[in-house]
């Protein structure tokens, strides 16, 4: 069937004759009324979006003033302006909308599934009016697109309006000369028929059946011609084809029968020189269809004409259908061996990465290591020479991710020969630790149990390595943590099991490899320390010298590493944690230099500190700490040469050095605590004791000694914390002096001899200053004089009776 030629059109035109559709001019007649010619000379004086205006932009110029337009569209028709969005481009939608709501008033709303029935008179004589201005357009193209862009409004008048229109217009179409312009207004054709009536499957057979039959007007002499004419070279001019082709196969292939299919790849194949067609088809069918007829479509690939649109293109989409659905057992060889003969001649770096990166994933599913690595040698030969890899990074990263996607056991994948000169094209800072991040996403996340293969070691050390010296002064703290991260995770599935030498040996390698992150080295630390423990706990009964010197060497290892931290908490936290570890293992001079080296730290916390982005009081932070650290000293022995309780002295003095806040009662709770372990101190066994570790309730036995030593630092504490209450007497500072001296009372109460008279009377003492001012929780009070009525029932209690009855509640008037 002959179809009318035309002027070939640019890749401008074809974009406004899809976007703006602009409407001719009009001629009225002499019978036309005037409210008519004065609309017609609205539409002739308005020129905003003609194509005369559009001419002589740039392709980026002419997007931003199709966007421009866009939204003056929307602009002009909230405001009513009618007659400007009309010559700006007609939206069906808005029509439609406006049609609507004009079947609702007060009495009724028009239901969603409505028939013409439902449709008032003024509705349906606005939807007739624009049907008859639509049809008094001269010109085909702007013609049909108006009246397409508003073919759902054929519901308001008719029920098989649409179905009688999709068929007139499609048939409309072949008036187009163009096959260009033409395959655009059928892709369009398509888009509105699957949206206002998608079971109306006819149209869009007929839509495809003739393009078919225009589809050789590409190759004849009218169109070659015009490209000549026009400076177009054919492998440029077919893929503007494949846009509005893969959107007229995608509504043909949806939901359709497997009869259809295989009807349209038949009579796509009786068209000689059909790649364009076949890259079609292979994008927009289901990839099972294609996966299963895999050897079908190479065999139509072999007989396509390499002119105008390559066939490694068309190997590429088949690529990608594959990737999505098996092929038959059978032929997954044979296909990629036939798919790689043509890929691995192409000459141009591009072309070849862009169609190996699909076939990658391909190969990874369905072969072994042995297919990937020749796979992986084979894009090494082609992207090293010239550096042509430094144009490709993205495709190369595509390719490492689908590998490792692939391959979960890392073993095997160290085991590909060509794995880590693969790595090595990545030349780039940049992406180099792009891809080490991913690598080691993976192994931390499909990575079940620890490893010690030397294979995997080495090229994971190198991976983190990499990433690890991407750190500068610039790097941000977000990158930090995630590196950081990634490299502890494989830290920690790192396990020579009961070969503890090698996996201290591994940890001084790591900490000399990543220095420069902080919590890498803190991991570090917490692994050796549990390595010191783990060795205890294996050679329990078994102590040798050389398990002695080991655990020695783990505790070397963790004093030597603290210092070289930054935060404070840290080293803090870290030192006492150590020689909590290094006590447990017997090492008491080790225990005593961890436990030296914190004290000598803490005056030089700072009075602020950067917790999440943030600078906030350190007091807090350092009361937790010290407190952790006095449940620790209560069962270190006191060292022969320094005294007793040497540490907690030079703790005290320390505390009492530090420079407090003014208005802080953090020093006096410390100094509670300090009650607390010197009254733990004081007992003949102590509440706690660690595994062949004398505490000094052993070394002493209740020494008068040590407990009068003991009694003197009890008594300095209190007069500190006496004093601080008197500095409290003051009006703007009675509540704290109140709760402090009620916490105080508490204190005694829970661990002093109250049958000791001064203790007994500064008790009374501090019961009365919680009261003085009226400040005291009256409830709190109550409560706490019941429970030592209570107590003072237990036998040994009865001391309490007696301070019972001293203690009043003082009642407020």
């Amino acid at each position: 069937m002959p179809f009318p030629g035309g002027e070939l059109v640019s890749e401008k035109s074809i974009l406004c004759d899809m976007n703006l559709f602009c409407l001719g001019k009009a001629t009225a007649t002499s019978a036309m009324s005037e409210k008519v010619r004065t609309r017609l000379e609205e539409l002739d004086d308005f020129e905003e979006g003609s194509q005369k205006e559009l001419l002589n932009l740039t392709q980026q110029d002419y997007v931003n003033r199709i966007e421009e337009l866009n939204q003056s569209l929307k602009d002009a028709w909230a405001s009513d302006q009618k007659v400007k969005a009309l010559k700006i481009v007609i939206q069906g939608k808005l029509v439609y909308e406006r049609i609507f709501s004009m079947c609702v008033d007060n009495r009724s709303v028009l239901p969603d599934h409505f028939s013409p029935e439902n449709v008032n008179d003024t509705a349906k004589e606005t939807c007739l009016n624009w049907f008859f201005k639509i049809a008094s357009i001269r010109e085909l193209i702007p013609r049909f697109y108006v009246e397409a862009s508003i073919l759902k409004c054929n519901k308001f008048l008719s029920k098989t309006g649409i179905s009688e229109c999709l068929p007139r217009l499609t048939c409309m179409i072949r008036g187009i000369g163009d096959p260009l312009v033409s395959v655009y207004a059928r892709a369009y054709l398509c888009r509105v028929g699957m949206e206002v009536a998608p079971h109306l499957k006819e149209s869009l057979n007929k839509n495809f059946f003739d393009f078919l039959l225009t589809f050789k007007q590409i190759h004849g002499d009218t169109v070659q011609n015009q490209l000549v004419v026009q400076g177009v070279e054919l492998p440029s001019y077919l893929p503007l084809y494949s846009p509005a082709m893969d959107w007229i196969f995608q509504c043909i292939s949806y939901h359709a029968p497997e009869a259809l299919l295989t009807e349209m790849m038949e009579r796509c194949k009786k068209l000689g020189n059909n790649a364009l067609l076949l890259n079609s088809v292979m994008s927009a069918f289901r990839a099972e269809f294609i996966a299963t007829r895999s050897m079908d479509f190479i065999g139509m690939i072999k007989e396509c004409d390499e002119s105008g649109f390559p066939k490694h293109l068309l190997f590429r989409s088949l690529g990608l259908n594959l990737a999505l659905a098996d092929p038959p057992e059978g032929d997954r060889l044979q296909i990629l061996n036939e798919a790689w003969k043509v890929i691995t001649k192409l000459k141009n770096p591009q072309d070849y990465v862009n169609c190996a990166e699909v076939w990658v994933e391909y190969t990874c599913k369905h072969f072994t290591k042995r297919e990937v690595n020749t796979v992986l040698a084979d894009v090494i030969k082609h992207m090293t020479p010239d550096r042509a890899f430094e144009d490709s990074y993205p495709q190369l990263q595509s390719i490492i991710k689908k590998v490792i996607a692939h391959f979960h056991d890392f073993s095997v994948l160290f085991s590909v020969e060509k794995f880590l000169p693969f790595l090595d094209m990545f030349q780039k800072e940049s992406v180099r630790v792009e891809v080490c991040k991913c690598i080691m996403e993976v192994f931390i996340k499909h990575q079940q149990e620890p490893t010690k293969d030397p294979v995997i070691l080495n090229a994971l050390l190198h991976v983190c390595k990499t990433m690890h010296d991407s750190v500068n002064a610039l790097t941000l703290e977000d990158e930090k943590r995630m590196l950081a991260y990634l490299i502890n995770g494989f830290i920690k599935m790192v396990s020579f099991g009961r070969d503890f030498e090698q996996q201290l040996s591994f940890y001084v390698e790591a900490r000399s490899m990543f220095c420069n992150l902080e919590p890498v080295l803190v991991q570090l630390i917490h692994s050796v320390n549990r390595l010191a423990m783990e060795t205890r706990k294996v050679m329990k009964g078994n102590h040798s010298r050389k398990t002695a010197a080991f655990v020695r060497a783990c505790v070397a290892y963790c004093f030597i590493t603290i210092p070289s931290l930054v935060g404070i908490f840290t080293r803090l936290n870290l030192y006492l944690h150590s020689g909590q570890v290094a006590l447990a293992n017997q090492c008491l001079s080790q225990a005593d230099a961890f436990f030296k080296a914190a004290i000598s730290l803490i005056p030089e916390v700072p009075k602020m500190i950067n917790i999440d982005g943030k600078m906030r009081p350190s007091e807090s932070f350092l009361l937790e700490f010290l407190c952790n650290f006095f449940s620790t000293l209560l069962i270190v022995p006191d060292h022969p040469e320094h005294g007793v309780l040497f540490l907690v002295r030079e703790l005290l003095n320390v505390i009492q050095d530090y420079t407090w806040e003014d208005n802080s009662d953090d020093k006096i709770r410390i100094y509670t605590c300090v009650l607390h372990l010197l009254s733990a101190m004081s007992q003949e066994t102590y509440l706690y004791h660690i595994d062949k570790v004398d505490s000094n309730d052993s070394l002493y036995g209740g020494d008068t000694k040590f407990l009068a030593e003991n009694n003197k630092l009890c008594e300095t504490v209190m007069a500190q914390i006496l004093e601080h209450l008197k500095t409290l007497a003051k009006d703007e500072a009675l509540k704290r002096q109140s709760s402090l001296g009620l916490s105080f009372f508490n204190s005694i109460l829970a661990h002093g001899d109250l049958r000791n008279n001064r203790l007994n009377q500064l008790s009374v003492n501090l019961w009365h200053l919680a009261q003085r001012h009226g400040c005291a929780d009256t409830r709190t009070m109550v409560k706490t004089l019941e429970y030592i009525k209570k107590r003072s029932k237990h036998p040994d209690m009865g001391h309490l009776t007696e301070l019972a009855l001293r203690l009043p509640l003082q009642t407020r008037t």
